[in-house]
C-alpha cells in the first residue's frame, strides 16, 4: 500500500493516462458505459491520435521556472526562480480484462534565493480497472503529491483535470510556495444486471496537509471521505439516464477544534454519447448539509449547527478529435474547502483545450474559475468567501525520438480577504521551461 501511494500521476507524457475516454456503444445490447457524472474519472485531455497504451516510459526531466509571487511579504510580492530535476517512470498495460497505469516521479527543487524552501518532491499515482466477469467491473486509484509548491508540476492544468462528476477534491485555493502533501483515492464497482441496466458504488477520500503552518497563515489542513451509489438506465445506444445518492464527510482542522460538514444528495443525471469521442452530461438534485464548527473563542461558546437544503447541479462536455481535444465542466455543489476554514458552497468551471499543430508540436490552453462560499458562522477568523481565477498556456515540441521541450505561462488571481497568505499578494505570474529526455518501450509486441 505504501508503494501504491507513491505511484505517480503521469509524469511526462502527452497522453492523459489518469483519464478514461468514453466510447459509445455500437448497439443497444453492447456492454454499458459508466457515465461521467458517476464514473469518478477525469476526461481525456489529449487528442485521440495521441492515445497510447501498453508501454513502459522512463527518463529524466529538468524544469526551471520563475514566479513573481513566491514568498509572502507585507512589502509586496517577492519573485523567485526555481530549478527542479528528477527521473520519471510510467507503465501502462492493457489486457482483455485488466488495465493498469502506474507512474512515479521523485525529484528535488532548488530555489535561487530562498534556500530554506529547497525540498524533495514526490508525485505518483496508480489506476486499476479489472473486469471480473462480462458484467462486473472493479476500479480503483490513488494519487500522491509532495512538493514545496503545486506550481512545480509541468503545467497547472495537471493539478485540476476536468471532471464531469460531482465528487472530487477542491484544488482552487493555491498558496504561494509552501510545503504541502496531497493524497486522494477512490475505489468502485459496477454491475450490469440487464441488457440496459447498471448499478454501481464508489468510495473516495482526500487529505491535504501543510507541514509548516507558518508558511500558509489563514489556511488549514483538511480531509474528506465520501461514498455514493447509482443506478443507470440506457434508453438507446446514445442516451443514459440515472440517479445517484451521494454522502460526504468534509473536515478541516483550524488552530483549535474541528470543523465538520456532512452532506447527503440525490442527483439525477443524463449523458448523451453522440459519438465514440463526443459526450455531454448533466446532473442535478437536492443536497442537504449539516455543519458543526468548533467552540467560539475565547469564551468557548458552542454555536448551533448550520443546516440547509440547497440545489446541486452540473454540466460537462468532452470531445476528442484526431488532432484536438476539448473538455469543459461546471458544477454548483457543497465540497471541501481545499485549505479554507471549512466546507464551501462552490460554483466552479474549468476547461482544457489541446491542439496538435504539427506532428511534433502541440499547444495547450486551460482555464478555471471557482467561487467558494464558506459554510457556517462568519464569526471565525478566516471563514470568508472568495474566488480564484487561473489560466495556463503552453507549447510542447518533440525533438527527435527522445527529447521533449515545453514552454509555459500561468496566471493566477485569488481574492480571499481574511486569508493572510493570499490577501497580501493575490496575483501570481509564472513562466517555466521544461526539458525531458525520455525512452519508451512497447509492451507485448
Amino acid at each position: 500500500m505504501s508503494f501504491a501511494l507513491l505511484m505517480a500521476m503521469p509524469a511526462w507524457s502527452q497522453v492523459d493516462t489518469n483519464s478514461t475516454a468514453p466510447a459509445s456503444p455500437v448497439s443497444d445490447t453492447a456492454l454499458m458505459l459508466t457515465p461521467p457524472p458517476v464514473s469518478g474519472q477525469n476526461y481525456p485531455t489529449a487528442p485521440a491520435g495521441e492515445a497510447r497504451s501498453n508501454y513502459l516510459r522512463y527518463g529524466l526531466t529538468f524544469t526551471t521556472a520563475y514566479s513573481d509571487n513566491a514568498v509572502e511579504s507585507s512589502s509586496g510580492p517577492v519573485g523567485e526562480a526555481s530549478y527542479s530535476l528528477g527521473p520519471t517512470i510510467a507503465l501502462d498495460e492493457t489486457t482483455s480484462t485488466f488495465h493498469s497505469v502506474f507512474s512515479y516521479s521523485p525529484g528535488f527543487t532548488f530555489y535561487q534565493q530562498t534556500s530554506a524552501l529547497d525540498a524533495s518532491d514526490q508525485t505518483g499515482s496508480v489506476n486499476l480497472n479489472y473486469r471480473v466477469s462480462p458484467h462486473v467491473t472493479l476500479n480503483g486509484g490513488d494519487s500522491f503529491h509532495k512538493s514545496s509548491s503545486v506550481f512545480n508540476q509541468p503545467d497547472l492544468a495537471s493539478a485540476g483535470s476536468v471532471s464531469g462528476g460531482a465528487q472530487g477534491p477542491n484544488l482552487s485555493v493555491v498558496a504561494p510556495i509552501a510545503e504541502l502533501l496531497n493524497n486522494s483515492g477512490n475505489v468502485g464497482a459496477t454491475y450490469q444486471f440487464a441488457a440496459n441496466g447498471m448499478v454501481g458504488a464508489n468510495g473516495t477520500f482526500t487529505n491535504l496537509h501543510y507541514p509548516n503552518p507558518a508558511q500558509v497563515s489563514g489556511l488549514y489542513d483538511s480531509s474528506s471521505q465520501g461514498a455514493s451509489a447509482f443506478s443507470s438506465l440506457r434508453v438507446s445506444k446514445m442516451h443514459y439516464f440515472g440517479v445517484n445518492y451521494q454522502y460526504q464527510r468534509l473536515l478541516s482542522y483550524p488552530t483549535e477544534g474541528l470543523n465538520e460538514t456532512q452532506t447527503h444528495a440525490i442527483l439525477f443525471f443524463y449523458t448523451l454519447y453522440a459519438t465514440s469521442t463526443f459526450s455531454v452530461s448533466f446532473f442535478g438534485g437536492p443536497q442537504h448539509s449539516d455543519t458543526v464548527q468548533p467552540p467560539l473563542p475565547p469564551l468557548n461558546i458552542q454555536l448551533p449547527a448550520a443546516r440547509a437544503w440547497t440545489p446541486a447541479a452540473g454540466a460537462s462536455l468532452s470531445w476528442q478529435g484526431r488532432l484536438s481535444a476539448v473538455a469543459v465542466s461546471y458544477k454548483h455543489i457543497v465540497s471541501g474547502g481545499g485549505g479554507l476554514f471549512g466546507a464551501v458552497h462552490t460554483d466552479s468551471a474549468s476547461t482544457s483545450i489541446q491542439q496538435q499543430i504539427t506532428r511534433s508540436l502541440t499547444a495547450s490552453v486551460a482555464a478555471s474559475y471557482a467561487q467558494n462560499n464558506v459554510l457556517g458562522s462568519p464569526l471565525f477568523g478566516g471563514a470568508t468567501d472568495g474566488h480564484t481565477v487561473s489560466g495556463m498556456a503552453s507549447l510542447q515540441k518533440q525533438f527527435g525520438e527522445h527529447v521533449n521541450v515545453q514552454l509555459g505561462y500561468t496566471r493566477l488571481h485569488q481574492s480571499y480577504s481574511d486569508v493572510a497568505v493570499l490577501s497580501t499578494n493575490p496575483d501570481t505570474n509564472r513562466g517555466f521551461v521544461s526539458v525531458s529526455y525520455q525512452f519508451s518501450r512497447p509492451l507485448g509486441r
